[in-house]
């Protein structure tokens, strides 16, 4: 199971760049830093179901923490409300859910 966390993180900025578009240049930093932990905690899911240390349900715990984590952030951002934001993180989730469940093994995304 190998999961390029390089190219999840970017492929999820990707997807949700058309729909901040007007507010790019002062979110930039903030999705940047989001999907990079959307797509590091995948990682970790990832290894640790290799390891047998994690059930289905743990992970999809973790995913709702990141999938909260993302949405606080970006709604902290001043003009961003939460249908921009949750479109925002349905985007970016989008992108990269079916080869992290493939992946992965599970359904999580």
């Amino acid at each position: 199971m190998n999961l390029n966390i390089p190219a999840l993180a970017k492929d999820m900025l990707n997807a949700a760049k058309p729909v901040l578009n007007d507010y790019w240049k002062e979110v930039k930093p903030y999705v940047e830093k989001e999907s990079k932990a959307f797509a590091q905690n995948l990682g970790m899911i990832a290894k640790l179901k290799v390891q047998g240390k994690i059930t289905r349900e743990e992970a999809l715990i973790h995913i709702q923490i990141q999938r909260n984590s993302y949405r606080a952030v970006l709604t902290a951002v001043e003009g961003l409300g939460i249908l921009m934001v949750e479109k925002a993180l349905n985007a970016a989730i989008g992108a990269i859910k079916t080869a992290v469940n493939t992946a992965i093994g599970w359904t999580l995304l």
